[in-house]
């Protein structure tokens, strides 16, 4: 695995806009697709639980789609990594898929009015956003820029606590650590009023322009 615990200016602003990203598609997903999410895995596996054991609402079919296509994209991007060398290319790789992706379950959505819920859209909307942030996160995961990883904050906020200055810590990385949380955030806030708003399509298909606008200035 790659080491580059300091990311260029360019790498940070583009794991920045992903991690807005991640916050838009889980919002889509979690409050469009039936209570389930396509970006965060961590969370979905407590779904999985959740309605396993009978909670009313939630899908152990829709949960297995998402779980199982990350899977297979995570896959996917690491037989890629084999054979490129280039790490701007690995996330250029990355990023083209996922915009590709977002750009296809938009027009599902699109297809359907924007909701989503159920039926065969939904899996398919689940199993192709899923399989992008499978990518995705193979890609940054190779990349091991700390604190970035741009789905999960889970770390990184534990970071900021037992580094700072409470703990006897000097306050490491605040900066980075901060905007990241700062940026799931916002995602999650605009995603969630753009599908309140105006159902799944355009949330969705803000994410495809954005992501592929982002990988034309990485």
């Amino acid at each position: 695995m790659v080491n580059n615990p300091e990311p260029s200016r360019t790498l940070f602003i583009t794991l920045t806009v992903l991690t807005v990203v991640s916050g838009v598609v889980d919002a889509v997903s979690y409050l469009g697709l039936g209570h389930v999410f396509t970006a965060n895995m961590t969370g979905n596996v407590v779904l999985l639980g959740f309605a396993a054991a009978g909670a009313p609402g939630f899908s152990i079919p829709a949960s297995l789609a998402s779980l199982g296509s990350f899977l297979v994209g995570a896959a996917v991007a690491g037989r890629i990594t084999l054979h490129v060398t280039s790490r701007r290319r690995w996330l250029l790789i990355a990023m083209s898929v996922e915009g590709l992706f977002a750009g296809v379950a938009a027009i599902v959505a699109a297809s359907h009015s924007g909701v989503v819920s159920s039926g065969p859209a939904r899996y398919t909307i689940i199993s192709v956003l899923a399989f992008a942030m499978g990518v995705r996160n193979s890609t940054i995961r190779r990349l091991a820029v700390p604190d970035i990883t741009t789905t999960v904050l889970t770390m990184t906020l534990t970071g900021l606590a037992a580094d700072s200055s409470l703990a006897g810590g000097t306050n490491p990385k605040f900066a980075r650590r901060s905007s990241a949380v700062a940026a799931m955030l916002i995602g999650a806030v605009v995603g969630a009023a753009l599908y309140l708003h105006t159902g799944a399509t355009w949330p969705l298909a803000a994410v495809a322009v954005v992501v592929l606008a982002a990988d034309r200035h990485t």
